[in-house]
């Protein structure tokens, strides 16, 4: 902020010189110059017309001089009052001027300025103190831009991690109604809507739990907490099944995978002391396998080269960015027929059979990069099931 008001004094001074030198100078010397004209002029048409009656008889030479003297005085009185009025006005004025115009300004920009969010920009370019310092800096932020997802997002893990589910619930549902239902705000949302009922698995947080699994099968927080509330209520095969679908996401050096596996061995010791045990695991389903004919739109056949890379992918509609199953090809194999399965998964947890909706896409990148390219082919949102075989045309210039 001082930087910010050390440059607004720089400016007001430069503003102040255009203003002042020209009125104090300029002006004055302008009016002075037309108020004396005016003033010559009506002295010589005086003296004219004493001079006419003089010639005439009117006036002897006594009385013609003495009216020369009258205009000469004259002349000089108002000489006197034009440069006492100059000297009142001219002067007093445009100082009065000056030294509303800075105080008139600073009233309109506390008003209509954005001091608070210059104060909290210098804010953030410091790393905060501690988790009550950042706590602030994120209130101030969503109080001063609403509409900004993150900001909300941050806010509500911020307050979880301080153990305030009450203040973080409301925070992820604004995020969510500021970028959509995506899969991780629905699970932070469900988590905090679960601590702050006081660890009770409500239809709300139910809803929102199956939703978040339906976008995304292998959502992290949603997977933890179903599995918690599925052991509170005793459903250990349910609490079992959710947990280790967590653990396979996870990295092999992740922290949490110990107490995710503690709590897998402690929900089987009371399917054990109940008596019962893990039912087998269904046979694996048959893998989703998609066709998919990919060409090139005519009018793009000179606009590509045959080096170019082609990569044909499949995407979540709604979940993950990365791709779930995908090709690398040439612009010189077009037109080609591929097959997208389960096979071609980037991820293990991430297959096209556990997806209800997919997008499929075809991109031309001639740096050979998948995320970004020149010319795009996609399809509308598909349903995985009963899925049957697909066309896509490359026929426009990608927009990422």
């Amino acid at each position: 902020m001082t930087a910010f008001w050390l440059a607004a004094a720089a400016l007001l001074l430069v503003a102040f010189a255009f203003l002042l030198i020209p009125l104090l100078r300029g002006r004055r010397a302008q009016a002075e110059e037309d108020r004396t004209a005016l003033n010559v002029a009506l002295y010589q048409e005086r003296v004219a017309e004493l001079d006419a009656q003089h010639a005439a008889g009117a006036l002897d030479a006594d009385q013609r001089d003495a009216g020369r003297r009258e205009a000469a005085r004259e002349l000089l009185d108002d000489a006197e009052q034009a440069e006492g009025a100059q000297r009142k006005l001219g002067r007093w004025l445009p100082l009065a001027m000056a030294l509303l115009m800075p105080v008139l300004g600073l009233g309109l920009y506390l008003h209509w300025g954005a001091s608070d969010a210059l104060k909290l920009r210098e804010q953030l370019a410091t790393e905060p103190q501690n988790i009550e310092e950042m706590t602030a800096r994120l209130e101030e932020t969503v109080r001063l831009q609403p509409d900004q997802a993150e900001a909300w997002y941050f806010l509500g893990r911020t307050y979880m991690a301080q153990q305030r589910p009450k203040e973080a619930a409301p925070a992820f549902g604004r995020a969510v109604e500021l970028a959509g239902r995506q899969p991780e705000l629905l699970g932070q949302w469900a988590q905090a809507l679960y601590f702050a009922g006081g660890q009770k698995f409500t239809d709300e947080v139910r809803s929102l739990g199956e939703e978040t699994l339906r976008l995304d099968p292998q959502e992290p927080t949603t997977l933890g907490l179903l599995g918690i509330a599925a052991f509170e209520e005793q459903r250990f095969v349910d609490a079992v099944r959710y947990w280790e679908r967590l653990v396979a996401t996870l990295q092999p050096n992740d922290p949490s995978r110990e107490p995710i596996q503690g709590g897998i061995a402690r929900a089987r010791e009371q399917l054990a002391a109940r008596g019962e045990s893990m039912p087998e695991p269904p046979p694996p389903a048959a893998q989703l396998a998609i066709k998919v004919s990919v060409s090139l739109a005519p009018e793009l056949a000179a606009k590509v080269q045959p080096d170019d890379t082609l990569f044909i992918f499949a995407r979540a509609a709604s979940g993950p960015p990365m791709p779930l199953a995908a090709k690398r090809l040439k612009v010189a194999d077009l037109p080609v027929e591929v097959s997208l399965s389960d096979a071609d998964a980037m991820m293990p947890q991430l297959k096209l059979s556990n997806f209800a909706e997919i997008r499929l896409v075809a991109r031309v990148s001639r740096a050979g990069t998948p995320t970004a390219g020149e010319w795009v082919g996609q399809s509308e949102v598909l349903k995985t099931a009963g899925v049957g075989d697909q066309k896509l045309v490359i026929d426009r210039a990608d927009q990422k």
